[in-house]
Formats: structure tokens, C-alpha cells, sequence
């Protein structure tokens, strides 16, 4: 087994993706479920000044996610950000790194099937009761394209992004000409208070970088390939939320946030008739889309995970670059329906997923940033987006404040491993 001081593995790859495929993942894990609802919620709370929202979230998202892609590009590895924490804090940093993710970011899961049965059920108008069969299907198609492997779920991927970018630019460019310039006054009807609210609720809509670390080892040529594929996503996902909002800004104006779902209002303002077939076809996209993404990552760091010692042995095939990691999938997949069924158990309220998922976010996020500030070589490009992206990440750890209890719980429990595995070679 495994120590606390093992060696991280050698930065070599025989991956298969290549920039189309990893420009696709990147998107997908970024440009995901607030398409559908924070252009009409950050409307409501700034105004047309939701506009300087997102271009201030679009300049802080660049150092966090120009320090994954450095980390990923020098250190290819499927454990991901863990990796990072091992070589900079040691394995039980790295192992409760390993664990915010795999058990803590996993209940985003039942938020993306609910979130998904929701909306298919309100724009095709069928009854509620069908939410939770629509949800638990959801899961499955991700899950069985990943099972294939990872080239086949990029290649997947790149279908699904081109068509969700291509189902946006229609609505955009339907709704742009349609705008009215007087929506756009007064600026900043709520104050720069306003800005602030939006700014927060527009952070989670660029979370998701980390996904392409658990994926690194997979491409051809991670030190050329992750660069371009962070900056191409950067720049796609960037213009669509801020060509979103001028959208649904110029066309609903203060009537943006009063639907539930306000893409449907916009899509049925500028296409009458059509606005649900558009909306259903973006939700389904979207919320299979992530899924997808985030499951390649889920597959390797369970794996690799596994070959650490940090999770039972019987998980660790498919651990090595071009590997399908099949078994550690299919606990993903357990863990993903477990977590819908409680969900669903306790009324369908995704408020504690989503709470769950988003502080274990953070965790990660700071640990990384942390580690990137110890291993990568002082003075640099990627240590000075490191610092920022450290000081950024501990704001949003204050934030964060009693909703780091389950981030705290999953720390406990690798701190009892180490304590066991130092306990047993005591003995």
C-alpha cells in the first residue's frame, strides 16, 4: 500500500484528446447549468448593470483558471488538484482534497437531474410527477458514453457543445435586434450593491476548471493542448454569458426575473412558438453536457485514488492514461443515484446539494491554489494567477463559513485514515 510520502507519478502521457476534444470538455464543465438561470436572476438583482457583473466575473475566473492550466500542462496526472496538494502538503492534505471531490462535489449530481426534470417538465408541460423518472434517466446516458471511455465521451462532447453554442448564437442573434436601448437605463437601478449580489451568483457559472485536471494525462500534448483549450473556453464562455445578458437585459428588461425560466421567456419574446423547443433542447444539452464532463473526472480521480491506497484497490483499473475506469464509474454512478434518491426523499429541495457541492468547491479551490504557490517556480505567470487566485478563493472560504461542514467531516475522514494506516504499521 501506498504511504503518505509516495512519490507523485511521472509527468508522461499516452493520451488520446486533442484540442477540439478538450475545448469541448472545458466548455462543458464551465458553460453549464447557469445558462439556463443566472442571466434573468442577475438581471433582477443589478439591472443592465448585470452587464458589468459578468465581465468582472469573466476577468476574475482568468487567474484561476490560467493556474489549472498551468498546474495540469506541467503536472499531468488523474488525481487532479490532489496530485497538487501531494507534492506541495502530503498525502492526507491530498487525500481529503481527493475526497472533497469525489464524495462532496459528487452531490452536484441529484441538483443536475432535478434541475433537468424541472425544466424539460415546465417547457413541454407535462406533469410534475414525471420529475423524478426524467432526473433518474438523465444520469444514465453520461454514465454509459463514459463507460465506452474518454475519447469516445470527448468526442460526444464536442457534438453536444457545438450544438448547445449553436442553439445560443440563434437565440442571441434573434434577440439582439430586438433589444431596446431604453431597458438599459437607469444603468444601475440597485446600486453597486446590486453588482455585488450578481458578481456572486455569476462566480458559480465560471467553477469548473478544475474538471480538465482529472483529464490532463489524456491528451496528446498536455503542455500545448491544455493552454489553448483553457484559453479557447475561456473566451467562448466569457462572450456567450455577456452576449446572454445583453439579451435578456435589452429584451425582457425588468421582467427578467420573473419567470423561473427566463431563457424560455426570452426564446418565446423573440421566436413565439418555439421558445419551449429551444429551451428543452438547450436544458437537455446542458445538463447531459456536464454531467458528462464532470464524470471523466470522476472515473480517473476515483481510480487513481484507488492506486494511492486512499480508496479500496478493487477500483483501480483504468487508472493509466487511455485506461476506462470502469469500476470506479460505476461507484460514481451509485453515489449519484444514492444522493438523487435523498434528494427526492426529502420533498426534491436541492438547496443542501447545492451547498454541499459549492463548499467543497471552495475547498478545493483554496488547496490548490495553496499547493500551486509551493510547487510552481516563484515569479512566474502561473505563481503570480496563482497568488490572486489564493487570495480570491480564501474571500470565498469566509464566505463559505458553517457551509464547510461537510467539507470539514470528509477532512476528518482522511485524518482517521492516516491515523489507522500509522496506527497498523505501529503494530
Amino acid at each position: 500500500m501506498t504511504t503518505d510520502a509516495a512519490p507523485a507519478r511521472a509527468e508522461t502521457t499516452h493520451g488520446r484528446l486533442g484540442l477540439a476534444q478538450g475545448v469541448a470538455l472545458y466548455i462543458a464543465s464551465v458553460l453549464g447549468t447557469g445558462l439556463l438561470v443566472l442571466p434573468g436572476l442577475a438581471a433582477e438583482v443589478a439591472g443592465p448593470a448585470s452587464l458589468v457583473s459578468v465581465a468582472i466575473v469573466i476577468l476574475l475566473a482568468v487567474p484561476l483558471a490560467g493556474t489549472f492550466a498551468v498546474l495540469s500542462a506541467r503536472y499531468p496526472d488523474p488525481c487532479g488538484v490532489a496530485s497538487y496538494v501531494r507534492r506541495a502538503l502530503g498525502g492526507t492534505a491530498a487525500r481529503a482534497t481527493g475526497y472533497w471531490f469525489y464524495f462532496g462535489v459528487a452531490a452536484g449530481f441529484p441538483v443536475l437531474a432535478i434541475l433537468g426534470g424541472e425544466y424539460i417538465t415546465a417547457v413541454t408541460g407535462a406533469d410534475r410527477i414525471a420529475v423524478p423518472i426524467i432526473a433518474f434517466a438523465i444520469l444514465v446516458p453520461p454514465f454509459a458514453v463514459n463507460m465506452l471511455g474518454l475519447r469516445t465521451a470527448g468526442w460526444v462532447q464536442f457534438v453536444l457543445t457545438g450544438l448547445l453554442i449553436g442553439i445560443v448564437v440563434l437565440v442571441v442573434s434573434a434577440a439582439l435586434p430586438a433589444s431596446d436601448a431604453s431597458r438599459f437605463t437607469p444603468f444601475l437601478p440597485y446600486g453597486w450593491g446590486g453588482v455585488g449580489t450578481a458578481v456572486s451568483l455569476f462566480v458559480w457559472a465560471f467553477a469548473g476548471w478544475e474538471v480538465g485536471t482529472h483529464i490532463s494525462g489524456e491528451f496528446r500534448d498536455p503542455r500545448r493542448t491544455i493552454p489553448a483549450a483553457t484559453a479557447i473556453a475561456l473566451v467562448v464562455t466569457g462572450v456567450a454569458y455577456l452576449l446572454l445578458q445583453v439579451a435578456t437585459v435589452g429584451v425582457l428588461g425588468d421582467a427578467a426575473g420573473d419567470s423561473a425560466v427566463p431563457l424560455l421567456a426570452l426564446a418565446d419574446a423573440v421566436a413565439p412558438g418555439t421558445g419551449p423547443i429551444i429551451v428543452g433542447a438547450v436544458a437537455g444539452i446542458v445538463i447531459v453536457g456536464v454531467a458528462n464532463s464532470y464524470l471523466a473526472a470522476f472515473g480517473k480521480l476515483g481510480a487513481s485514488l484507488a492506486v494511492t491506497g486512499d480508496l479500496p484497490r478493487w477500483l483501480a483499473p483504468g487508472a493509466e492514461a487511455g485506461g476506462v475506469p470502469r469500476r470506479a464509474l460505476l461507484l460514481t454512478f451509485a453515489i449519484a443515484l444514492a444522493y438523487t434518491a435523498i434528494a427526492f426523499a426529502a420533498g426534491g429541495d436541492t438547496g443542501a446539494f447545492i451547498l454541499i457541492h459549492t463548499s467543497n468547491m471552495v475547498a478545493i479551490y483554496t488547496a490548490g491554489m495553496i499547493a500551486a504557490l509551493l510547487i510552481l517556480p516563484r515569479g512566474t505567470a502561473g505563481w503570480w494567477m496563482a497568488l490572486v487566485a489564493a487570495i480570491l478563493s480564501a474571500g470565498l472560504l469566509v464566505l463559505a463559513g458553517a457551509n464547510l461542514l461537510p467539507a470539514a467531516l470528509l477532512a476528518a475522514a482522511a485524518i482517521a485514515v492516516t491515523a489507522w494506516r500509522r496506527l497498523r504499521r505501529s503494530r
